[in-house]
């Protein structure tokens, strides 16, 4: 069985040890093994787990809900209801940052566009009848 170093998982996550060493702190590697040494040795089914744990991160999970989430896996299927919920919630949550998003992505579009005619015509004033007309009818 192929095993990871912790710097290796580090490395192909990009991220630090130092973060690593805070989840397993935080209990998201329940079941991580380490050297006599004391090392972390990271196995596939680890690196599969810090896929989703990294997704649900980037989804604004706070870590203490990731737990929540670890510990309803290696309850079983008792908790399927729970997970399932929970990525429903992710789910609407993730659908919600999106649509921000792209509000937000229409302004910056906008101002893309305003500054490259302005700087096309050399002024800004291009915009100054534009703004007149478009405030108005706000």
């Amino acid at each position: 069985m192929k095993t990871y170093s912790i710097s290796e998982v580090a490395e192909s996550f990009n991220m630090t040890p130092h973060t690593l060493r805070y989840y397993d702190k935080e209990g998201l590697f329940p079941s991580i093994e380490r050297t006599s040494g004391g090392k972390r040795i990271f196995k596939q089914s680890d690196m599969d787990a810090l896929k989703v744990i990294e997704c649900l991160k980037s989804s604004g999970m706070p870590i203490k809900e990731i737990k929540h989430f670890i510990e309803w896996c290696s309850e079983g299927d008792s908790t399927l209801q729970q997970r399932y919920d929970m990525f429903l919630e992710r789910k609407a949550s993730v659908e919600a940052q999106m649509e921000e998003l792209k509000k937000t992505m229409e302004v910056i579009e906008h101002k893309c566009f305003y500054y490259k005619t302005a700087l096309d015509s050399g002024t800004e004033d291009i915009h100054k009848n534009n703004e007149m007309k478009s405030s108005s009818t706000h």
